[in-house]
């Protein structure tokens, strides 16, 4: 793999809403220029596979872990 793309769910997300569900946090060993924060899966995979990255999500802190239980 030529680097990591870091990306996490956004904690402000409405159910329903019709907006991208992933925030960019990180990129390792690219040379990336992103101009958007929020971005969809789809966006994110592409994006990982034209350039042959591997998208690593990043885990919600143990303060979080009641929220996911419930989902």
């Amino acid at each position: 793999m030529a680097g990591k793309i870091f990306y996490r769910h956004r904690t402000k997300m409405q159910d329903g809403a019709h907006q991208p569900r992933h925030v960019l946090v990180a990129v390792a060993d690219l040379d990336l220029k992103v101009y958007g924060q929020h971005m969809r899966m789809c966006e994110l995979k592409c994006i990982a596979e034209s350039l042959g990255a591997e998208l690593v999500e990043l885990p919600r802190g143990p303060k979080h872990q009641d929220e996911e239980d419930e989902d």
